[in-house]
Parts: structure tokens; sequence; C-alpha cells
């Protein structure tokens, strides 16, 4: 079947479902997920209230869709990666603040009781410093120049790549996210 504007309803459909994602990083980004609300980001896509219901039928529905996208566009390290990739990593975060921006809202907001994020991020987080673990054991083996295990280094690793961001969204002209990542490295004995 062919169609006036050659695109069926289905992808033209997916089309506004990707349209109301971005929209809603980006007003999450600037509000926060509380703040956020469906009507702002209707009126961000040029829809009513109930037309972005039409596509996502609750707030929660809309999160984990913002979700499972800034997922797609994230390349979480893998066992097989080398530990100098990581720094790829952050030079490639450094290019997209407004999914930093969006993901350390949601991240600050969901350690509160009750957060429609919390168990995603508790999830992801233990599969990051699993991750993390895995890069740091290829690298090192069993231990670490300083004699700590990878499953012991893996949540600091984390926690410096996460603070990183935060100071850059904070000061973008003080830090160099590949720089001070790189100089974490020289710490852990990376040449």
């Amino acid at each position: 079947m062919t169609y006036r504007d050659g695109m069926s309803p289905r992808t033209r459909s997916q089309e506004r479902r990707t349209e109301i994602v971005r929209a809603a990083l980006e007003v999450i980004a600037e509000r926060g997920y509380r703040g956020a609300s469906l009507a702002a980001v209707a009126e961000r896509v040029g829809l009513t209230q109930q037309g972005l219901l039409h596509h996502f039928p609750t707030k929660e529905a809309l999160l984990v869709a913002v979700l499972q996208e800034r997922d797609q566009w994230d390349s979480r390290p893998q066992p097989q990666w080398r530990i100098d990739l990581l720094v790829s990593l952050v030079e490639y975060n450094a290019m997209r603040p407004g999914i930093i921006q969006t993901f350390s809202a949601l991240l600050g907001e969901s350690v509160t009781e009750g957060h429609p994020a919390r168990g995603y991020f508790t999830d992801r987080y233990r599969k990051v410093r699993e991750s993390m673990a895995a890069v740091l054991r290829a690298k090192y083996g069993d231990r670490l120049p300083s004699g700590l295990t990878p499953e012991r280094t893996a949540p600091l690793l984390v926690a410096v790549l996460d603070g990183l961001q935060y100071q850059w969204l904070l000061d973008p002209e003080s830090v160099d996210m590949a720089e001070a990542f790189r100089d974490f490295l020289t710490l852990l004995g990376e040449d």
C-alpha cells in the first residue's frame, strides 16, 4: 500500500514516539523527572496531553522509554574492552551534554523511595560494576598494582566516571573529563 507521504501509519507513529522521547529528555534535563510534566513534553512536540497519552499512557511509561533510549546511546563497557577504551567513552560522553544532564537528573532523583527509576538504576549500576570488574581483571589480573581486587576497585572507577560528569556539567570550562580520567588511570597504574 502506498501512502501520501510515503510513510506507513506505523512508521509515522514510531517517528512521533521518537520525537516525544527526545522532548522528554530535554524537559527532564531542564526540570528533573518530578518537575517534568506530560503537558510540558506534549507542548514541546506540538501535541495535546491527550495526544501524548496515545503514545505513552503514563509518565512512568515515558520514563522507561527515555531510559531505554539513553541506553541505546550509551556504550556500556563490556568485559572484552581494554581499559584505555574507557577514555574514548569519556570523550564521547563530553559530546552529548543533554544526555548526560538527563541521566544525572534522573540518577539524583532515583535515590528517593518510590521513584520509578530506582530499580532501573540499581540494576544498571550492578551490571556496570560487574563490567568494570571484568575490564580491570582483563588488564591487571586478580590484583591491581595497589593490591585491591577488581571487585573492590570497580565501584571507585564508576564513582570517578559519574563524579566527573557532574563536575563537568557544573563547570565545563574547568573540568576536562577525558584528561581527569587519564589522570585517574595513572593512579591505577595504567601506563
